[in-house]
């Protein structure tokens, strides 16, 4: 990925995603205005983080990106593998449930938030449509990228040979202990496949959501895939991770959009 820093923002780029018509970033947990501990470009409102410093803080993203700020689509993200198809900004209407969104509508900017979990954008040149979901363990067992991928096919007539696909930011393998319930799960969802995601070390086991997440895009035909493989609970001086900073964290942005 790339590194870009304004002033004290600093924000990331997937190099598939530099397209001339796209425009996006993934952005630290710097150059915002939340104190300790949500330090400190915290974009989650139900955090904790005091509300006027956390609008503050999505203008200077979108400031960043130079893009209205009123142009926002976002959702209430609930570990789902639900879609939004979002036809124009969100303007005030009340956050719908889901975690995958589309749009081929250039007005729009699509935003989740995370802290662990991974940031999944596509797009697809050809159709002019992107999406941006959010997988973690749940997500991933509701196999949301391969659903996301469907999604645009459905309702862009998208060819998954066309999708270009970045994974973002999130816990990596070497942090990830996973207990029983979620083994179980997983194995239920991937079958024999899930043997190539699940780390056993010392009697613990250790999950992997960038190959498994990786492989859910692939199995759709989606190949041209950027795996960041920067794990958030490796680095909270740039990240937030809600399992390494024991769930006392904020929320960093990933934001998608098509230009005009």
């Amino acid at each position: 990925m790339l590194r870009t820093q304004l002033e004290s923002l600093v924000y990331t780029q997937f190099k598939i995603l530099l397209q001339p018509s796209l425009i996006h970033g993934i952005f630290t947990r710097h150059g915002g205005l939340s104190p300790d501990p949500w330090r400190s470009l915290n974009l989650g409102g139900t955090v904790g983080d005091d509300a006027d410093r956390v609008t503050e803080n999505h203008k200077r993203l979108f400031s960043a990106l130079d893009r209205p700020v009123q142009s926002l689509f976002d959702v209430w993200q609930v570990h789902s593998a639900d879609v939004v198809v979002a036809d124009g900004p969100r303007n005030r209407r009340p956050h719908i449930r889901g975690d995958i969104i589309l749009t081929d509508d250039p007005g729009v900017t699509l935003l989740m938030r995370f802290a662990d979990c991974v940031p999944i954008l596509l797009y697809d040149p050809h159709r002019r449509a992107i999406a941006i979901a959010h997988a973690g363990w749940l997500g991933t067992v509701r196999r949301a990228a391969e659903i996301a991928v469907q999604a645009m096919m459905d309702t862009f007539q998208s060819d998954p040979a066309h999708i270009l696909a970045g994974l973002g930011p999130s816990i990596g393998p070497d942090h990830y202990e996973v207990g029983s319930e979620v083994v179980e799960q997983f194995e239920a969802s991937f079958g024999k496949e899930a043997s190539h995601h699940l780390l056993f070390k010392d009697g613990r086991t250790y999950l992997d959501l960038w190959s498994a997440n990786q492989a859910l895009l692939q199995g759709q035909g989606v190949h041209q895939i950027e795996v960041a493989r920067i794990c958030t609970a490796c680095d909270v001086h740039d990240w937030y991770s809600h399992r390494r900073e024991g769930g006392e964290t904020g929320r960093f942005g990933a934001a998608l959009a098509l230009s005009a």
